[in-house]
């Protein structure tokens, strides 16, 4: 409920959400901006369309589960692939607001592997979540850290990865599969005992906080700054 209050979640599509202790809109960034549920705060989201469901897709095509998938990569964050991977498989909202441009891989060449395949879907759904924190950060917003939830917060080499791509240390909450439940259920106690919101809303408890790796910081930088240039090329296609 507090300004630059960020969670991040890894779902079916991905968000970045924080709270604002003011109205500032900015259209043109396809950033979402709503009155809070609390009285007089808002919150700001970026969403992209396609997140973990970048990773359904490609197992589904490679016939091998996410976990394995995952885990040929090893545990060790690798400087950014060569093969980027745009995941705009059902368009995209943030910050483009693109329903019919659609997704791609580039740079793919006879030594192209699984792996290769793998990391470069994980480092475009990153990506593009680092477009999000660029909108958002356009309109006000100064996100250092967030909360990680979703089902594709379970792997702690993406988080690593994202982390690096947004340079913000991500928090996992011990108990983060009861979050939207919990949130709920604090928000009826409000509602109906007029409990003030700062005793109700408070951060959970943290089991991991995992931050970024200053070696890798500025490979991903460029990295971004790279992938950034290659959607109106893309569009430039149609």
């Amino acid at each position: 409920i507090n300004e630059n209050d960020t969670f991040l979640s890894l779902g079916t599509s991905g968000v970045i959400l924080t709270a604002k202790s003011s109205f500032s809109p900015k259209p043109d960034t396809a950033v979402h901006t709503f009155c809070h549920a609390i009285p007089n705060r808002w919150y700001q989201m970026g969403v992209i369309l396609s997140c973990t469901d970048c990773l359904n897709w490609l197992s589904k095509n490679l016939g091998k589960d996410i976990k394995t998938l995952i885990k040929s990569l090893g545990h060790k964050i690798k400087r950014p692939n060569s093969v980027y991977f745009l995941p705009y498989l059902s368009g995209e909202r943030t910050p483009h607001n693109d329903s019919l441009v659609r997704a791609a891989f580039l740079n793919l060449d006879i030594s192209t592997t699984e792996n290769d395949l793998t990391q470069s879907v994980l480092e475009g759904v990153g990506f593009a979540l680092r477009d999000n924190l660029e909108a958002l950060k356009a309109s006000g917003s100064n996100i250092t850290s967030a909360i990680a939830v979703g089902g594709g917060s379970k792997s702690l080499y993406w988080l690593n990865l994202i982390a690096n791509i947004l340079n913000v240390s991500l928090k996992i909450p011990k108990h983060g599969e009861y979050g939207a439940s919990l949130g709920a259920a604090k928000l009826a106690i409000i509602g109906v005992t007029g409990a003030k919101p700062e005793e109700q809303i408070i951060f959970p408890t943290i089991s991991k906080t995992i931050f970024p790796s200053k070696n890798l910081l500025t490979p991903y930088n460029d990295a971004y700054y790279r992938y950034r240039n290659i959607y109106p090329a893309l569009k430039s296609l149609e």
